[in-house]
């Protein structure tokens, strides 16, 4: 996958924007400036005349920033003022975008280094719900192991991965692939020996190892246990082994850590947290094209790669204004999406989580998916092959609802059934989650229990072989498979189908809203 590319902010802004650029030479009539009308005799072509075909200058123009005061043309200090704060102030916004997946990597390595004190090479392990309490959309069906390692302190990674039934792999500092491993990586669940090299430096052919290029120092080591029995999928998960390329000769044994339920929250920040997050995340990291327009954007704001972040009073000020901004965007992209093609089924409301390619571009490579992009990492952390949910068979697929079936917000406070019809089009299970709105973690109530699957050995099944599903504050008399939501709180699903089929692709199986009980239902 093509990594050095410039990334088009323009085009993906005008996109935003519903502004459809012509291609070059053929910007089409309505793009194509009139023609200048002749020149009176005696007035030489060019010169303006104010009030007819020339540019006025108005001493003052009411604006959605107020009243702007101008001199001859020429701006007041005030109004320049006023000016390039708004200016930073749009800027830092779409930054705030732009480096959702970044700014959620650094919050995550933070978490485990930090607040857990894990090291580069060793795997956390999360079993739990309360192990997973402070992660982005965690599944809680399945157990994760996390690693991060840094390429240019460490040198090379060998990532020894076992046969059987695993799903991960490796991303950059983007959350971008660099490989899968596992099921939906080149080993097709056989296992074997990954080699991530660092940014730069010469090829390698290594017979017995699949070579991948990092295009970033830091990276991220992730899988998941997808066993039915709990303990073969911990004891395969367990199989891996992290090390570095100079330790090849003797490998040593990858250290294992439990997160052992203790607290933790990765959600990127939204005050001026996130900045630095951002700052220090780019201390010694290449900047690849895509990039570098952005952070040229940043610079007034006194963030540079590799610089010290150190904001004087005005551009904290900004900063701080919007990540909250910023943030407040992201949560309206993510839940109200926008994006052409993100309803699953015509007149339902669930929706794709995941709209955009690995490399993040728009098919015809004209655009990047900028909204698609923050919808996904305002809510989750990771990307792979296996997560676009277009692999038949293997991988997994992630629709969301967070409006039911009247397209009304979902509320902790009322009770909805959901009915998932029977023969669900998976080779593996399903399972069903709820998050906090807010936090986009799993959401924590009472009963401890934030999903249901089909690997649920009290999961009740209707005679017809569907299953009905209750959400709300209070268990229903006589009502099974419940999960437990919070009056005053919103909340939104992820249904995953792992492994895929046939059925899915075509929709001949559909999926039902998420509906309200009557209160004679209740």
């Amino acid at each position: 996958m093509p990594r050095q590319r410039s990334i088009g902010s323009a085009l993906t802004l005008a996109v935003g924007l519903g502004i459809a650029l012509a291609p070059f030479g053929g910007l089409g009539a309505a793009a194509v400036a009139a023609p200048a009308p002749p020149a009176p005799p005696g007035r030489a072509a060019g010169s303006m005349q104010a009030g007819k075909a020339g540019i006025s200058a108005p001493s003052s123009l009411p604006t959605r920033l107020g009243r702007l005061e101008f001199e001859n043309g020429y701006p007041t200090a005030a109004t320049a003022r006023k000016l390039y704060d708004e200016l930073d102030l749009q800027r830092a916004t779409q930054a705030y975008l732009w480096a959702l997946p970044a700014v959620g990597f650094k919050a995550l390595y933070d978490a485990q280094a930090k607040t857990m004190g894990v090291r580069n090479g060793d795997v956390l392990l999360y079993r739990t719900l309360q192990d997973k309490a402070g992660m982005l959309t965690p599944n809680i069906t399945t157990l994760y192991a996390f690693s991060f390692w840094d390429l240019a302190a460490q040198g090379p990674l060998v990532v020894e991965v076992p046969a059987g039934l695993t799903a991960g792999g490796v991303l950059d500092i983007w959350q971008q692939p660099i490989t899968d491993m596992g099921q939906t990586g080149p080993d097709k669940g056989a296992g074997g020996r990954y080699l991530i090299l660092p940014p730069g430096g010469p090829e390698l052919v290594v017979p017995g190892y699949r070579i991948f290029r990092s295009p970033s120092n830091q990276i991220w080591f992730g899988t998941r246990g997808l066993a039915a029995d709990k303990a073969v999928a911990e004891a395969t998960v367990r199989q891996h082994r992290l090390y570095g390329w100079s330790q090849r000769a003797q490998p040593p044994v990858s250290r294992y850590v439990e997160v052992g339920g203790r607290p933790w929250q990765s959600a990127q920040p939204a005050d001026l947290a996130y900045w630095r997050l951002l700052s220090e995340l780019y201390a010694n990291e290449p900047v690849a094209p895509r990039d570098r327009m952005m952070f040229g954007l940043l610079a007034p704001l006194g963030i540079s790669p590799g610089q010290p972040f150190n904001p004087d009073g005005r551009q904290a000020g900004i900063l701080r204004e919007a990540a909250q901004l910023g943030d407040l965007m992201a949560r309206t992209i993510a839940y109200d999406k926008r994006t052409p093609g993100a309803t699953v089924y015509p007149g339902k409301q669930w929706e794709y989580a995941v709209l955009f390619d690995l490399d993040q571009e728009a098919p015809d490579k004209r655009r990047v998916q900028f909204d698609e992009r923050s919808s996904w990492f305002y809510e989750a952390i990771g990307m792979s092959v296996g997560m676009q949910g277009r692999v038949l068979g293997f991988g997994q697929v992630y629709l969301e609802a967070s409006k039911d079936g009247r397209g009304q917000w979902l509320d902790g406070g009322k009770t909805y059934r959901m009915r998932v019809p029977a023969n669900p089009p998976v080779k593996q299970f399903w399972s069903i989650t709820l998050y906090d709105n807010l936090t986009r973690g799993p959401l924590l109530t009472g009963q401890g229990a934030a999903d249901l699957s089909s690997r649920r050995p009290d999961l009740l099944t209707n005679a017809d072989g569907s299953v009905d599903l209750i959400f709300g504050p209070i268990r229903p008399a006589g009502a099974s498979n419940w999960i437990q939501t919070i009056p005053g709180k919103g909340w939104f699903a992820y249904f995953r189908f792992y492994g895929p089929t046939e059925p899915y692709f075509s929709k001949n199986w559909q999926l039902n809203d998420i509906t309200p009980l009557s209160g004679a239902e209740r």
